[in-house]
């Protein structure tokens, strides 16, 4: 995607040089169909206190405390806003790595129509982003359990309105959204199974606006903030007996995540529902 970017904005360099396929009107520069690029930086919320939740008895409500045989919080090391670097948790003395931050790359087509200074229209993107978001659980054996998601790719369809003062529009947008969000789960427990579940599709909404200005008749460049927002909350991790402990009554009677009554197994999912980042990007259209 990211040479994608690199040759959409060197291929108007040419464009810019050659003669226009049509002149723009001093009086409406902004009106017409055009084709053109967006990349940025994208940069996540602060998600701390972010946890894992569990539900023991399968009810699908997510209250429950993971207990050891004594009764004790087996998950009372803590939780992290991050990808665990070891089974400790920063509290016992391990750490986490951050979320992470990282480029994006878009291609857009749209079209406008200007009267007077009045700008309004509709804007079509598809790109990816390289942003992803974990969160980890530290249990007593010691263990981590990390629950991650990223984006895959991600479509939109935008309204956008604005105010022209001459060849420079300001402008807002907002419209739907629709992305490929890939969940993943890994863990350094292997006495116990487990199971993940969930659709990877989720629909949401952008909103921002610009500032967008004409270089020639057909070229403009620009800057472009945009906040993304998807309700993620479908993915689900099980945890069941393993095959070593399921042939062990000594330990299924002492597993906390199979622990009688509640034998068939816990779900886990993410507290934080939102899964939601900001983009600061330039951009270059060519207007026909």
């Amino acid at each position: 995607m990211r040479k994608i970017f690199i040759a959409a904005l060197a291929g108007t360099m040419p464009l810019a040089a050659a003669p226009a396929f049509a002149q723009d009107s001093s009086d409406t520069p902004f009106s017409g169909i055009y084709v053109g690029a967006s990349g940025g930086y994208d940069i996540q919320k602060n998600d701390v206190g972010a946890s894992i939740l569990f539900d023991r008895n399968l009810d699908g409500g997510f209250r429950d405390t993971v207990t050891t045989p004594t009764g004790a919080n087996a998950f009372s090391t803590g939780f992290c806003n991050g990808s665990a670097r070891t089974q400790l948790s920063p509290a016992a003395g391990g750490s986490c790595r951050n979320d992470r931050d990282g480029w994006s790359y878009y291609g857009r087509v749209g079209v406008d129509h200007q009267s007077g200074p009045i700008v309004y229209g509709a804007v079509g993107e598809f790109g990816r982003s390289e942003i992803t978001d974990s969160v980890t659980g530290f249990s007593t054996t010691p263990a981590s359990y990390v629950m991650t998601r990223s984006v895959d790719w991600e479509a939109s369809i935008r309204g956008r309105a604005g105010f022209a003062a001459n060849k420079t529009l300001f402008y807002g947008t907002f419209g739907a959204a629709y992305a490929k969000i890939d969940s993943s789960f890994a863990t350094t427990n292997t006495a116990n199974a487990f199971a993940t579940s969930g659709k990877n599709r989720q629909w949401g909404f952008i909103g921002g606006g610009g500032i967008e200005q004409k270089l020639t008749p057909n070229i403009s460049i620009g800057l472009e903030y945009l906040y993304h927002e998807y309700q993620d909350n479908d993915f689900r991790v099980r945890a069941t007996a393993g095959a070593g402990i399921a042939g062990s009554p000594v330990l299924l009677a002492a597993n906390p995540f199979v622990l009688a009554p509640n034998t068939r197994g816990t779900d886990f999912r993410r507290s934080d529902p939102q899964f939601s980042w900001n983009s600061l990007r330039a951009t270059v259209a060519f207007r026909f």
